[in-house]
Order: structure tokens, then C-alpha cells, then sequence
């Protein structure tokens, strides 16, 4: 019997391959296996859900038996990876276990980034990275009050509206000038300053946090300024870094993330990857919209037919009600300058190079009705 093609990892891109799988070939054994409970939920929620009324168990769309079921795969639970062998194509799994596989998928996700801060309430900064995480975040900003975020970035934005919305002292601190520094032109960022202070968001940008000490009850963060913040909660949101020790360890290429083809193939001909743990064709895209791309890709060269994956321009939807927000930020690597209009209800960014190609945009307020048409004029993310 030929050997089952196994997927490390249960997020969004491991289901997601699964499921691609299945759409192609019935028959086919695939084993999934999960360092934690499985239950397959939609990541993205965790950052919306206080204001929109769900509660974690509400989150969740089906636990690792339904999942199973759905779609007749096997599935393991709080089943650790620990180690892969190349040669014999083999992984260890706790207890010594050996796995055989033909093809193996690594879909591991990424963790929060931790800041190296001083002070005796380091270990009381909470970050939210999957369900478990998020249970936990609930749990104790139950009774509090104020809430401090390290982080202005996409997700911190998205916690900082969704908390104020629903009644709580948000606080935010950023080392940028702006929230959404990488992602959008200073004046697209002051607009969306300036609405999410308006539902109660306080900002404390260009400012540096080196310690976090407790007092009673309360947390102390010390910035650089020499500027001392009280909260009863610290929440820590300054981005993701791909898991990519397991893949190291295995000797397979890695950079900022597993490095893998266009065929989402690593060093290894047997071994994929994908997701937030993948650099694609020397991309890391943490975004939705990717995943979906590969996973489909994906299913169709591990059943026989090799598929390079292709990325059209997959705007972002930023998820503060407070201030619509739309971006589509150009590569890093590409010159060219913004074009910014922008009124009381909204901003429209666009950044141009040379020549005028469009190759990115930022549009926040009223503007975000121009996302469908301005998305046909930029270039492919990968072709």
C-alpha cells in the first residue's frame, strides 16, 4: 500500500489542502496531524469578535471528529511533530512514534514576535495567536478596564477598534509614526488615527517600550521617553514569525520562512509547504486570500498534476469598522511615490511608479467603494 500523504498542521492552510484534496481524489489516504485540539475555525474572527457578539465557542465551525468525517481523512489531535527523516521519509511523533509518508505538506502557521523587554511583568503580556490564546485573552480582560497594546500594525488595529467599540480604555503604542506604518502613506494613516480616536483609541507613536513591571494589579510599561503607562491588561501585537525550526532541523532550505518553489516544493522533492510558515518564491504573505491559492495548487500537484501557484492582486480588508480600510501595499523592492486625495470622508492612495503603473493602493472611508475596479489595474503578485 502506497503510504499516506500527511499534513502537519491544522490551521487554515492544512484543512485547506485536505479539503483541496478530497475535491480531487477521493480515495486517497491523508493523515493530518495537529500539535493541539483541531477544531477548525476561521483565524481571522479572533480580532473582530467581541463586537460582533460571538464568543469563542461560537467561533469555532467544527471540532477534529467532524472534521474527520467531513472529509474522511484521519486525524490526530495534540500529535507533536518533533522531527523528519528525508531518507526513509519517516517523521517522529511523541513517544518515538514513526509516521511514514509519501508526500509530506508542513502548514505550521507562525508565532507572535516577542519583544525582549525588562521588568517583572513581562510574563503577564498576552498575545493571540490562535483559539486557546484567544479563550484566554477573554477570560482575563473579564472586569478590566484598561487596555494596552504594543503594536499598531494590521491586527493591532483590528483589536485596539474592536475593544474600544465594545467599552474598554484602549491604549496603543508603535515605534512608527502611524498605525499601519508599512502598509499606508502618512496622511492615509493620520485619517485612520483620527477615527479610531474618535471611538476612544489613545496612540502613543514613535515611542519605544523597554520594560513591563507589575504593581498590584496594575501593570507599568516604561518607555524610552521615560514616559510610565498604567493597564490592567497588556496585549503584545508587533507581527508573526514563520515555525521554522522543524523544517531546519530537517535540513531543508530555509530564509525568512521554508523556502519553497512555485510549486510549493521545498529542497526536499517529497516535502511541501505552505501558509504562514512558507516563503514563496521569496514571499511570506500571511494573508487569507494566499493560503487559498496555494491549497488549491497544492491539491492539484500532490495528486499527479504539477501546479505552479499564481498570485493575481489580493487586496487586504483591514477590519475597523471605525475607518473602512482597504490596502494593497506595492512591493518593497519597487520605486515609485503616492498620489494621495483624500476629504472628511475619506482617503484614495495610490502608489505609482514612473511611468504612472498602478502598482499598489490604500483606501480607507467612502473610498473603499473603488477597491474592485482599482484592483483590475495592478500587476500579479507572482505570476
Amino acid at each position: 500500500m502506497t503510504d499516506p500523504i500527511v499534513i502537519v498542521g491544522s490551521g487554515l492552510a492544512g484543512y485547506a489542502v485536505a479539503r483541496e484534496l478530497r475535491k480531487l481524489n477521493a480515495e486517497r489516504d491523508v493523515l493530518l496531524l495537529s500539535d493541539n485540539h483541531a477544531d477548525f475555525y476561521s483565524k481571522p474572527m479572533l480580532s473582530n469578535a467581541l463586537s460582533t457578539g460571538k464568543t469563542p465557542e461560537a467561533i469555532i465551525n467544527a471540532d477534529a471528529v467532524k472534521m474527520a468525517t467531513q472529509l474522511d481523512i484521519t486525524i490526530r489531535p495534540n500529535c507533536r511533530v518533533f522531527s523528519i527523516d528525508k531518507t526513509n521519509r519517516t517523521i517522529t511523533v511523541q513517544d518515538e512514534e514513526q509516521l511514514s509518508y509519501e508526500k509530506l505538506v508542513l502548514a505550521l502557521g507562525a508565532d507572535q514576535i516577542r519583544l525582549p523587554l525588562r521588568g517583572n511583568g513581562v510574563g503577564k503580556i498576552l498575545t493571540v495567536n490562535d483559539i486557546d490564546d484567544y479563550r484566554h485573552f477573554r477570560n482575563v480582560i473579564t472586569g478590566k478596564n484598561r487596555i494596552v497594546i504594543i503594536g499598531a500594525g494590521l491586527i493591532g488595529c483590528e483589536f485596539a477598534n474592536d475593544l474600544a467599540a465594545t467599552g474598554y480604555q484602549v491604549v496603543v503604542i508603535d515605534i512608527a509614526a502611524q498605525p499601519l506604518g508599512r502598509l499606508l502613506p502618512l496622511e492615509a494613516g493620520e485619517f485612520l488615527q483620527r477615527k479610531l480616536e474618535a471611538i476612544g483609541v489613545l496612540f502613543h507613536f514613535n515611542a519605544t517600550v523597554e520594560s513591563v513591571d507589575q504593581d498590584g494589579e496594575q501593570l507599568l510599561l516604561a518607555l524610552a521617553n521615560g514616559e510610565t503607562i498604567e493597564a490592567d491588561v497588556v496585549l503584545s501585537s508587533i507581527g508573526l514569525k514563520p515555525r521554522v525550526e522543524l523544517a531546519d532541523k530537517a535540513g531543508l532550505g530555509i530564509n525568512r520562512g521554508i523556502v519553497v518553489n512555485q510549486s510549493l516544493q521545498t529542497s526536499d522533492a517529497h516535502i511541501f509547504a505552505l501558509g504562514d510558515c512558507a516563503e514563496v518564491a521569496g514571499k511570506v504573505l500571511p494573508f487569507v486570500m494566499p493560503i487559498t491559492h496555494a491549497a488549491r495548487a497544492l491539491a492539484a500537484t500532490l495528486t499527479g498534476n504539477e501546479t505552479p501557484v499564481h498570485y493575481p492582486a489580493m487586496p487586504v480588508l483591514v477590519k475597523t469598522p471605525a475607518c473602512p480600510t482597504v490596502v494593497s501595499p506595492p512591493e518593497a523592492n519597487k520605486t515609485g511615490q503616492w498620489e494621495v486625495t483624500s476629504n472628511e470622508e475619506g482617503v484614495k492612495a495610490l502608489f505609482k511608479d514612473n511611468t504612472g503603473r498602478l502598482l499598489g493602493f490604500a483606501l480607507l472611508g467612502k473610498a473603499v467603494a473603488e477597491k474592485s475596479a482599482l484592483t483590475t489595474e495592478l500587476p500579479a503578485i507572482l505570476e
